[in-house]
């Protein structure tokens, strides 16, 4: 008798169980979830490309202009070096003295372009992205996606929303 009656307990206490999380998992809705890969975002981006070719654009002349100073400073070696028998020695130390001195302003000058360049290249990679991650909140949101991850172990082609972003991205000016 002991025996039926915690059998019929424990029935009692599945019974009840199940009925409270039943509704639970019934209730729930289905979460949708997508990927995008963010580094294929930014290098496929038409906007990158544009802003690319900006950046070349805003740093050609500056470019052509080291470019002349090193063509300077070679024509200046190759002609002492032709002539540095022919010279007395303090003249020849003034143009060595000179093209060191042209050495010098041309390692700083890059070193200054080199910095202005990334500088500016952060700034507009900092606008793309910015561009990105709003195109993605956008189509999540009008997709109705309720999560979207950029960083997983594994990715099936079914979340994958990439390719999605990439089109809207081409569809902007």
């Amino acid at each position: 008798m002991k025996l039926i009656f915690m059998f019929i307990r424990r029935a009692s206490t599945a019974v009840l169980l199940t009925a409270f999380f039943l509704p639970a998992v019934s209730a729930q809705s289905v979460t949708r979830i997508g990927f995008v890969d963010p580094v294929r975002l930014i290098e496929q981006a038409p906007q990158g490309a544009k802003a690319l070719e900006s950046l070349e654009d805003e740093f050609r002349t500056r470019d052509e202009e080291l470019k002349n100073l090193h063509d300077r400073i070679q024509a200046m070696e190759a002609d002492l070096e032709k002539n540095i028998l022919v010279m007395d020695a303090t003249d020849a130390q003034t143009r060595q003295r000179e093209i060191e001195n042209l050495k010098r302003r041309l390692a700083r000058s890059q070193q200054e372009a080199r910095e202005d360049y990334n500088l500016r290249r952060n700034e507009e990679l900092a606008k793309l992205q910015t561009l990105v991650r709003q195109v993605i909140v956008d189509l999540a949101r009008d997709r109705g996606f309720d999560l979207v991850v950029e960083q997983a172990v594994y990715v099936s082609d079914a979340v994958d929303i990439t390719a999605q972003v990439l089109e809207v991205l081409e569809k902007l000016p």
